[in-house]
């Protein structure tokens, strides 16, 4: 609580002029008075306003904000705006609250990944925000803050879509684009029925916005097809129904890659949830050379039956983050220091070295769409399905098979209460919190813990179980089943709440 994250941005201010001059009513004027129309009702309570913020930066320049969470105030908290600078002129105020990062709902996920998401936004960033004063009397009244930001967007906005399209044999990409007439730089999309980019989830009516890496918005249509005649076999494009760039282009909000729904894209960064074993966590991490002369942190060996091995973790991968901290600017030693340092327990993320290259090409960091390592092996172990065609019985015929779930505290706990059986063993989830971590993770009502941090808690009482999730720090590991499935007792009872090396010349080894 009250740590600060040093983005540093400012607003401008906006003076406040009141009406002083004396009013006499005349009777022909009615109730289509001006003055008594804005003074009318002044103490019926409004509906707040949020407002959206766009910050460009330049290279080398900060946003010019801090973000925070206090103690006795509820959301994450824009402070410390620099005067002049780029929140500043944006329109970003001190004690606003934020509601959206790049068209993200943050306000019920943990304030550690709501600063991430703003540190991967690279030089544009989007935020929907409440004033202070207005966001605690939304709250204090139970208001729907989700519902005031899908408001403020209007109905029917839908976010734009990276698409990864990959070149078919026969019938090749499937897409071309028609210039908007008399609308410079906008490309309208056409498809092929059954082509390579409908399959990549491009749709009929589209607009492109922009196309490997490039804003189409400053191209002729001759530059636009020498573009697509180098694209080779693959190319990713981001694209927006025409209705709802309207709503953006009038909102002044920009379409961007960050904000978009990825479909079809090749790579992953993948996250792992280890928690460590007799031995450690059971795999090497090497600093190694590329034939590109570059350095990278690469993950090794991993032992037989390991918990790197359990949790997914692939030789050659490289190293991007450490408990959700990039470790670009690290140094090796400083990395092993942070995971032997995370108390037994650690959360990696990684990517391929195609997966690197493939977004350094397009501009974007690979952390902008990350996976769980779990949701990967659940799509790998379904049927193909479309999701629009995924049936709702997918989610409980998964609840009956053991889980393993992994969780990373937040402000708030961990997002689920746990009950048992009255002076009976066993321990089952009450109810999750929307948004929290413990629905992220996939708990479900119902759900027995048969394990908690690798050791059995079957036979164990609620107040052991709650111990042991207490001791286990910052992340959580769960393995459970679902109440159907497993043969245990339940209870109506009320609910309890969880709140609270070696080196050689040309790279670095260490075992974890």
């Amino acid at each position: 609580m009250g740590k600060k994250h040093s983005m540093r941005s400012n607003t401008g201010l906006v003076e406040m002029i009141g009406l002083t001059e004396k009013f006499t009513f005349n009777p022909k004027e009615g109730i289509d008075n001006p003055v008594m129309v804005i003074t009318d009702d002044a103490d019926s309570v409004s509906t707040p306003r949020p407002r959206l913020c766009v910050l460009k930066r330049e290279e080398g320049e900060s946003y010019g904000f801090n973000l925070r969470v206090e103690r006795g105030r509820q959301g994450h908290i824009i402070r410390n705006v620099v005067t002049g600078g780029v929140a500043g002129r944006s329109g970003l105020q001190d004690g606003d609250r934020l509601l959206e990062v790049n068209n993200c709902y943050v306000d019920d996920i943990p304030h550690p990944e709501v600063a991430r998401k703003i540190k991967l936004s690279g030089h544009q960033l989007c935020l929907l925000v409440l004033g202070g004063n207005e966001y605690e009397q939304a709250v204090s009244r139970g208001e729907d803050l989700r519902g005031l930001a899908k408001v403020h967007k209007g109905e029917g906005c839908k976010p734009p879509r990276l698409c990864h399209i990959t070149r078919d044999p026969v019938s090749g990409l499937g897409i071309n684009f028609t210039p908007v007439e008399g609308e410079k730089g906008r490309f309208s999309v056409n498809l092929a029925t059954g082509g390579a980019a409908e399959k990549a989830g491009v749709r009929k009516g589209d607009h492109l916005v922009w196309m490997d890496g490039a804003t189409v918005s400053d191209l002729t249509h001759s530059a636009l097809s020498r573009m697509m005649k180098k694209c080779g076999n693959h190319i990713t494009v981001l694209v927006i129904d025409s209705e709802s760039e309207k709503i953006y282009m009038r909102e002044r909000m920009p379409i961007l890659p960050t904000i978009a729904v990825p479909l079809n894209l090749p790579y992953r960064a993948r996250k792992h949830h280890l928690v460590s074993g007799s031995e450690g966590y059971g795999f090497l991490l090497r600093l190694e050379k590329t034939a590109s002369g570059r350095t990278y942190h690469v993950l090794r060996e991993m032992d037989s039956g390991s918990p790197a091995e359990k949790a997914g973790m692939k030789d050659g991968e490289l190293l991007l983050e450490v408990n959700g901290e990039s470790v670009e600017s690290l140094k090796h030693e400083e990395i092993v220091d942070r995971v032997r340092l995370s108390g037994g327990q650690v959360s990696l993320t990684t990517t391929t070295l195609q997966g690197l290259e493939f977004y350094t090409k397009l501009g974007l960091s690979p952390l902008l769409f990350c996976e769980n390592e779990a949701d990967e092996r659940e799509k790998e172990s379904s049927t193909p399905a479309s999701v629009a065609e995924q049936s709702p019985q997918k989610e409980i015929d998964d609840s009956c098979k053991p889980r393993h779930c992994s969780l990373q505290k937040g402000p708030l706990g961990l997002g689920f209460n746990l009950d048992c059986v009255p002076k009976s063993p066993g321990t089952f989830i009450s109810q999750v919190a929307f948004g929290g971590p413990g629905q992220s993770a996939g708990l479900l009502e119902g759900d027995v813990i048969m394990e908690v941090n690798g050791q059995n808690v079957e036979e164990k009482y609620l107040e052991d179980v709650i111990l042991l999730i207490k001791e286990g720090g910052h992340f959580l590991s769960l393995t459970v089943m679902h109440k159907t499935s497993y043969k245990s007792k339940q209870s109506d009872t009320p609910t309890r709440d969880i709140t609270d090396t070696e080196e050689d010349d040309d790279y670095e080894i260490s075992a974890l």
